[in-house]
C-alpha cells in the first residue's frame, strides 16, 4: 500500500531523502527531488516527515541533558546498596552497572555478566565480561562481584535488599572472570533479581561513597546530596552503542507544578512522574512529549486482618466490592491506569493471571456484607495522604459510594511527612503505595509471606508460604505460572489488601530528548535512561 499521490516514488527511496538531509539539502531542494521523482507536493511532505522521523530515531552524540525527578534529601547516596529515592536510582544507574538488566519486555539481558547458568536453580555460575574497566582504570574482575554481593549480607551495610540477599549462602570467585553463587534453596529468579537497582557492582574494597568509581556510562563530576548531581560521559565505556550524551545533570523538583513549569520554560529536558492533573496543560504545548509506562506501580487500601474492623468477617470483601474501579481509573487517574484484581502481579508480567477477573462494582452486595459484619452506620477511619499516590481521591470515591448504602467512611487525611513511619503498616485501615518489582517472588516475599517485612494486612497462610517456596525453585515456566496463578487468587480473595488499579507512570519530556522507552522497573527507563537517550539537534 502506498501513500496517496505517490506514483513512481517508493518507500525504499526514504533512505535517499535521509541521506540528502544529512548532506545539508534544504526543504526546497528536497521538494524539487520529490517532483522529479514523480511525487506530488502532498506526498513529498509525507516522505519528508518519514525521513525526518527516521533521522530522529538515530542516536546523536553530544549535548548536556538536564532532568528533574520528584524526590531527594540530604541522605541522597552514591552507595547502591542504600539507594532509596528516584535521584539515588538515576545516579547509580548512570555510574554503575549490574550483572544483568531488564529490557522493555521484561526479558533478562546480560550486562557485566556474559552468562548466568544453573542446572538446579541452587548453584549458579556467573561468567563475566572481559576488558571492562572502572572509572579509575582498574580492571573489572570477579573480586568486585564477590565484594559487592557480600556487602548486602553485612548487617552494618544497611542494604535495602538484605532480606533478598540472605538467600545467597556462598559467593566465591572461581577465577578472575567467573563467580559461583550458592543459594540456601533453589530460586529460578536469580538472574532477574540481579537486575535490581541495589545489586550494582562496585570496586573491591570501596568504602568511600562521597564520589563513585563504577564501570558505568558516566563519571561523577559533582555530587551534592539533596541538591544535584552532574555526570560526564565515560569515554572508555565498554558498550559502544550507549552513552550518547556528553554530560548529564539530575536533581529533584518536589513540587509538580514547578517541575512542569521548568519543562515548559525549557529549563529542563525531562520532568519525571507527572500526575494526571497536569496532563491537559502539557498536551496543549508544542515540543513536549509524554512517555507512558504501566509497569506495576499501585496504590492499595490496606485493612489489617488482626485489627478492628478488618477482623470482622465480610468487611474486607465488602470494601473490595464497593471500590468503583472504573471511576478510579477514568476519573481519579484520568485513564492513566489499568483496572486491577486485588493482587500485585501486573499485566506486564508473564506470570499475571489474566483469568482472575477484577470484582465488579456491587454496592448492594457490599451492603449485605457490611450488615452481616454489624458495621453499617459505624464510622470507619480511613487514613490517607498525598504520600500515597491518589490515595485521598481514592478514599473520597470509597466514601461517596459508602454514603449511598449507609456506610460511613471517615477520611483522616494526614501529612506526607512521617506518613510511612507513623501510619503505613500500623493504622487499621490505610493506604500504601508499592513500586514495581521484577518478579512475583519478590512481591510475595516482601508483602504476603507470613514473615514478610511489609506484610501490609498481616496476611498469614501456611499454604501460601509453602507454594512460594515451591514456585521459587521451579525452573519450568509453565509449572511456575500455574503455582503463581493460584497464589494470585489466594491473595485476591483472602488478603486484606484492595488493589483497584495499576498506575501508569508518565514522564514529560522535550521532543529533543529521544530514545526514552518504557521499562518494567519503572519510569525513566527503570531509572537507567542516561546511557540510552540522546538529544536531537
Amino acid at each position: 500500500m502506498t501513500d496517496k499521490g505517490i506514483t513512481n516514488w517508493t518507500r525504499g527511496d526514504d533512505a535517499m531523502v535521509e541521506h540528502a538531509i544529512r548532506r545539508g539539502a534544504t526543504r526546497r531542494d528536497l521538494l524539487r527531488m520529490f517532483m522529479a521523482g514523480g511525487a506530488s507536493l502532498l506526498a513529498g511532505g509525507t516522505i519528508l516527515g518519514r525521513a525526518t522521523a527516521a533521522m530522529a530515531a538515530t542516536p546523536v552524540r553530544g549535548g548536556h541533558l538536564k532532568a528533574a525527578g520528584w524526590s531527594s534529601s540530604t541522605a541522597d547516596t552514591l552507595d547502591p546498596a542504600k539507594a532509596s529515592l528516584s535521584t539515588d536510582y538515576v545516579r547509580c544507574c548512570s555510574v554503575y552497572n549490574r550483572l544483568t538488566f531488564l529490557d522493555e519486555s521484561g526479558a533478562v539481558v546480560m550486562e557485566l555478566a556474559d552468562s548466568i547458568e544453573s542446572s538446579d536453580a541452587t548453584v549458579w555460575t556467573v561468567k563475566l565480561k572481559s576488558g571492562v574497566t572502572f572509572h579509575d582504570g582498574k580492571p573489572f574482575t570477579s573480586a568486585d562481584v564477590v565484594y559487592s554481593m557480600m556487602r548486602h549480607l553485612d548487617e552494618n551495610t544497611g542494604s535495602k535488599v538484605n532480606s533478598i540477599a540472605k538467600q545467597m549462602t556462598a559467593i566465591t570467585a572461581v577465577d578472575p572472570l567467573a563467580v559461583q553463587i550458592t543459594l540456601a534453596a533453589a530460586n529460578a529468579d536469580l538472574p532477574t533479581i540481579l537486575a535490581m537497582h541495589h545489586f550494582m557492582i562496585i570496586a573491591d574494597g570501596t568504602t568511600d561513597f562521597t564520589t563513585a568509581n563504577g564501570t558505568g556510562a558516566f563519571k561523577i563530576e559533582m555530587f551534592e546530596p539533596g541538591v544535584k548531581s552532574i555526570m560526564t560521559r565515560n569515554e572508555n565505556y565498554f558498550k559502544t552503542d550507549a552513552a550518547f550524551l556528553d554530560s548529564f545533570e539530575y536533581f529533584a523538583i518536589p513540587d509538580e507544578t514547578a517541575r512542569v513549569n521548568a519543562l515548559l520554560s525549557g529549563d529542563i529536558h525531562l520532568a519525571a512522574s507527572i500526575k494526571p492533573q497536569s496532563m491537559r496543560l502539557i498536551e496543549t504545548q508544542s515540543g513536549i512529549d509524554l512517555v507512558k509506562s504501566t509497569s506495576g506501580n499501585y496504590t492499595n487500601l490496606n485493612m489489617r486482618l488482626d485489627m478492628d474492623p478488618g477482623d470482622k468477617a465480610g468487611f474486607i470483601e465488602g470494601v473490595k466490592n464497593l471500590l468503583n474501579r472504573e471511576t478510579i481509573q477514568k476519573s481519579v487517574m484520568r485513564g492513566l491506569a489499568e483496572v486491577a484484581n486485588d493482587q500485585p502481579i501486573s499485566p506486564m508480567s508473564p506470570y499475571h493471571n489474566a483469568e482472575l477477573k477484577a470484582r465488579d462494582y456491587d454496592p448492594e452486595k457490599a451492603k449485605a456484607l457490611f450488615d452481616k459484619a454489624g458495621l453499617l452506620g459505624v464510622s470507619i477511619p480511613v487514613v490517607a495522604s498525598e504520600a500515597a499516590t491518589a490515595s485521598v481521591d481514592m478514599a473520597t470515591v470509597l466514601q461517596q459510594s459508602g454514603a449511598e448504602i449507609g456506610m460511613n467512611f471517615d477520611i483522616q487525611r494526614v501529612p506526607s511527612d512521617g506518613y510511612w513511619s507513623n501510619y503505613w503498616l500500623k493504622a487499621p485501615v490505610h493506604f500504601g503505595n508499592i513500586n514495581p518489582r521484577p518478579t512475583p517472588d519478590i512481591l510475595f516475599s516482601l508483602l504476603y509471606d507470613t514473615n514478610a517485612p511489609w506484610n501490609e494486612s498481616q496476611y498469614k497462610s501456611p499454604k501460601f508460604d509453602a507454594m512460594l517456596v515451591e514456585a521459587r525453585g521451579e525452573l519450568d515456566f509453565a509449572k511456575r505460572k500455574e503455582i503463581y496463578d493460584e497464589m494470585q487468587v489466594m491473595v485476591s480473595n483472602e488478603a486484606g489488601t484492595a488493589i483497584p488499579v495499576f498506575l501508569s507512570n508518565v514522564d514529560a519530556k522535550s521532543s529533543k530528548l529521544q530514545g526514552l522507552k518504557p521499562n518494567p522497573l519503572g519510569g525513566q527507563m527503570g531509572y537507567a535512561m542516561a546511557e540510552y537517550v540522546w538529544l536531537d539537534a
